[in-house]
């Protein structure tokens, strides 16, 4: 109860006191501080997915900026021979907004990576956007069938249900591609599972349902009964490992990022950088209260 208390309150501090816990969870804000960040990722073999942090926009003057901050990361991620790829959302270009100058914007970028062979991941927001980004997905793919994946959550009670509907569109010439993650949107009850054990349960049920179709899938978890799961499905149906990743995010279970690493499969750190950096914390300190002791135990050992 104290850390939910110290998490609700902390969002109202100043921002040099939230960047104690932020600097753990963020690159950094300037894209040299992703590439430095990757490149150290990489040297240890483990790959990144870049994100330019951002969402929510106001205005289209805005999202046409975000088009062209993702362009240029494009080009130095490619420069700095980078082992990754790169996530954006939808809602940062417009997606609430004007959809078709969304679109325009997304396949620009997307385009851009397909260009350089890479590879463009649309994030999954909350569920006011959930029809429109699967929407967006299988427009893109038609046209990039292999330089575009999707996020999908598995605390929402519709998701088994979406990837049965898009199995229609799964083709080994035209391939599949999600992150499967839990879910960090606050979502009410009529549209998502709220128990930890309900939401482990449907993200493994899903995970399931994934790997027998043969979809890559972006296994995207720090819970350790969740990947434990992960390994007995892929060896009960025998997946090799060019098929399927682990995903998590910059700063969280390094040990046990590590112990996964050892055991010979393929690694992907997502690593957010950007001046947008407080929303996306904020939003990690509400997911995981436990952090706000660990940011007041900072200061005093700090003095």
């Amino acid at each position: 109860m104290l850390n939910k208390l110290i998490a609700s309150l902390l969002p109202y501090f100043p921002k040099k006191f939230i960047w104690l816990f932020s600097k753990t969870y963020v690159s950094g804000e300037t894209i040299e501080d992703a590439m430095r960040v990757s490149a150290d990722f990489n040297s240890r073999k483990i790959k990144v997915t870049i994100d330019i942090l951002g969402e929510f926009i106001k205005n289209l003057d805005e999202a046409r900026k975000n088009k062209e901050e993702y362009l240029n990361l494009i080009d130095v991620a490619t420069a700095h021979g980078i082992d990754g790829n790169f996530s954006l959302k939808p809602s940062s270009f417009g997606l609430l907004i004007d959809r078709e100058v969304c679109y325009q914007h997304v396949r620009e970028i997307v385009a851009k990576a397909a260009s350089v062979n890479n590879f463009i991941r649309i994030d999954m927001e909350d569920s006011s956007c959930t029809d429109l980004e699967i929407d967006l997905y299988r427009k893109l793919k038609a046209e990039f069938p292999k330089n575009v994946g999707l996020v999908l959550q598995a605390y929402l009670r519709r998701t088994r249900n979406d990837i049965e509907k898009l199995l229609e569109i799964h083709s080994p010439e035209s391939p599949l591609n999600f992150r499967l993650c839990k879910g960090i949107y606050i979502e009410p009850a009529a549209i998502s599972y709220k128990k930890y054990e309900e939401i482990n349960m449907h993200f493994l049920d899903d995970l399931e349902l994934m790997l027998k179709n043969k979809i890559y899938v972006g296994i995207a978890t720090h819970d350790k009964p969740l990947i434990d799961g992960a390994y007995n499905l892929i060896k009960k149906y025998d997946v090799p490992k060019n098929m399927y990743e682990f995903q998590m995010l910059y700063g969280v279970t390094p040990k046990l990022r590590e112990s996964i690493v050892n055991e010979g499969h393929t690694m992907r750190v997502y690593v957010p950088f950007g001046k947008e950096w407080f929303g996306y914390c904020t939003r990690r300190l509400k997911e995981n209260p436990k952090i706000a002791s660990h940011i007041i135990k900072a200061l005093f050992y700090k003095g």
